[in-house]
């Protein structure tokens, strides 16, 4: 079986590239299609997607959709539908940000303030590096967490913890980490 990772945007991938290498997820860059993830939300879409799609000849392709959004229903072109034998969704509701705000020890000052303002806006008022204030670049996320792994897995865990639920069809995150 290959792994086809899909994710939503350019923070997610980030997230998922310093998991994979770091070792942190319960597969490894080996059983991903093309070794590596890609930020698709469809598979028409990406020239690159399709290209490897084509290449691998086995009929066992599970694929990953990592993003905060997932209304978009993935199609799945006819000449693809032989090959794929799943579709995983991976939630990150309300938003990516959320991880900022468990790193930084901030969650019960955003649930006071959660209805006028979003966990985006949130963190761009509260979270920085430094000097850096959080400014939703995928060079943050690899500098907040890039070196710091152990933090982003521990807030990816505590977000399962303390988030409510998902709806059924949807996984967390944490349910990609390696339990050491």
């Amino acid at each position: 079986m290959k792994r086809l990772i899909m994710c939503e945007g350019a923070n997610e991938l980030e997230i998922i590239r310093i998991l994979l290498a770091n070792n942190r997820l319960i597969f490894g860059k080996d059983e991903l299609l093309g070794l590596t993830p890609y930020h698709a939300r469809q598979i028409t879409g990406n020239g690159q997607v399709r290209t490897e799609l084509n290449i691998y000849p086995g009929n066992d392709v599970l694929i990953m959709r990592i993003g905060d959004a997932q209304k978009e229903r993935l199609k799945i072109p006819e000449d693809y539908k032989g090959k794929i034998i799943g579709i995983e969704k991976y939630c990150t509701k309300p938003e990516l940000e959320m991880l900022f705000l468990i790193a930084e020890d901030k969650v019960a000052e955003f649930e006071k303030n959660k209805s006028a303002v979003k966990p985006k806006d949130f963190a761009k008022m509260h979270i920085s590096l430094g000097r850096k204030k959080y400014d939703n670049s995928t060079k943050f996320y690899k500098d907040y967490f890039g070196d710091r792994v152990d933090v982003l897995v521990q807030t990816i865990l505590e977000y399962k913890r303390i988030k409510s639920s998902h709806k059924k069809e949807e996984l967390y995150l944490a349910d990609l980490i390696k339990r050491k």
